[in-house]
């Protein structure tokens, strides 16, 4: 008998355990400054980080410039090519980064909605609207940077590329090379 509740009593403990956790996937968060943020989307917003907006490129071998930069002796980038793949980079910098502050700033005023008890359909529809906008506009910002990126490498370079970021197969679609992912 007592066999019997200690393995009833485990037996519950193992059942409560996942649905305590799925009750309150969110513990912890409720200290953010904006909620719906963590620190290090934030701080990667402010410095204009790719934060896996252009996977879609990277993933179908369209390289981004960060990483043609940092790969620059791997892929023997020329004077002109490292300048070029620079000057793409500084462009979607100088874009990326203000739409993250806004988009920032667009978070912190949907969370100041409901922590000042002032969420209505109303204004939650405008401003996730705003947040929608902003995310599109910056993963644009992102993907033309890999638009751009493509055309000034060769497709040895692309090949080396993919093989340095550690993307497999060889397999590229749509005649891009290979495929891959991260940010730029």
């Amino acid at each position: 008998m007592n066999a019997t509740r200690f393995t009833l009593a485990v037996l519950a403990a193992l059942v409560a355990a996942p649905v305590q956790a799925e009750q309150a996937p969110y513990a912890g968060q409720e200290a953010r400054a904006i909620k719906a943020l963590a620190p290090e989307r934030i701080e990667g917003l402010r410095a204009g980080a790719g934060l896996g907006y252009a996977k879609a490129a990277e993933l179908n071998g369209w390289p981004g410039p960060l990483h043609v930069l940092e790969l620059a002796d791997a892929l023997s980038l020329s004077g002109e090519q490292a300048a070029r793949v620079s000057a793409i980079r500084e462009r979607m910098l100088a874009e990326a980064r203000p739409l993250g502050a806004d988009l920032i700033e667009a978070e912190a005023a949907l969370d100041a909605l409901f922590a000042g008890d002032a969420a209505t359909p109303g204004a939650v529809a405008a401003a996730t609207a705003r947040i929608g906008a902003l995310d599109a506009r910056l993963r644009a910002v992102h993907l033309e940077a890999h638009i751009e990126t493509y055309p000034l490498l060769t497709r040895h370079q692309r090949m080396i590329y993919a093989k340095a970021r550690g993307y497999g197969g060889g397999h590229g679609h749509g005649g891009h090379g290979h495929g891959g992912h991260g940010n730029h």
